[in-house]
């Protein structure tokens, strides 16, 4: 585990490196502002985001499964795949289900259409959200295992504190503070030189994350501070 762990770590700071060299080698005349791609298309943003479609849905059908499932444990007899499973669902996981919702109907067209030839280097921005994902997945399955008194889940309670609050959390205000830069203006002026939407969807999408943030940092709490009993809960 630890072995993966180690891998899963590196893999993304080193595909971001990597991807540095082969541009500075395959485009040197490229200045600082062509790579960070304020303006402009790239195609691996418009092409990445129909990866991000099957997954986001593919998401919201495991979720399904693991609420059904969950459910068959706690006595509930409900038919898979019924309307009374699928209301359950909903009603549980709504804050989840909307949140994948609003990245599907919404943002995608957004990303592909309605953004013109501007904003790859923000669409980007977005993707590096899900940096957090796969220590937030580890710390499940550590859960199911029974592992939570062991030192490799409170490593990744940190790993996931660290990548959530950089990648969810103030990956916003650096967006906005990258914008002000290449503008030349004030971090705190942004706001009212964007269009009004594009506020809107920022605020929608950090919202949830603060949530869920809060969630994580009340189960860090747990996790460091409590008896194991407690951390089991």
């Amino acid at each position: 585990m630890w072995r993966t762990l180690a891998v899963a770590s590196a893999f993304f700071p080193g595909l971001f490196a990597l991807c540095v060299r082969a541009l500075r080698w395959a485009a040197p005349g490229w200045s600082v502002k062509d790579r960070v791609l304020l303006s402009g298309r790239h195609w691996l943003a418009v092409e990445y985001i129909w990866v991000l479609v099957p997954y986001m849905t593919y998401d919201i059908y495991v979720m399904y499964l693991c609420h059904w499932h969950k459910s068959r444990e706690k006595g509930i007899a409900e038919r898979k795949h019924s309307l009374t499973s699928v209301r359950s669902f909903l009603l549980q996981e709504r804050l989840m289900v909307t949140h994948h919702l609003f990245i599907l109907i919404v943002l995608t067209p957004v990303t592909q259409h309605f953004r013109g030839e501007l904003g790859d280097f923000f669409v980007g921005c977005i993707f590096t959200a899900e940096l957090s994902t796969p220590f937030v997945s580890l710390g499940k399955i550590l859960m199911q295992l029974k592992m939570q008194d062991t030192l490799l889940h409170k490593v990744n309670g940190i790993l996931i504190l660290v990548t959530f609050f950089l990648c969810r959390i103030l990956l916003f205000p650096f967006m906005y503070a990258a914008y002000g830069r290449q503008m030349g203006i004030p971090v705190y002026m942004v706001p009212f030189r964007i269009p009004l939407h594009c506020n809107i969807a920022n605020a929608s999408l950090i919202a949830p994350q603060l949530y869920w943030f809060t969630l994580i940092c009340r189960k860090a709490v747990r996790l460091y501070g409590s008896s194991p009993a407690d951390k089991s809960r």
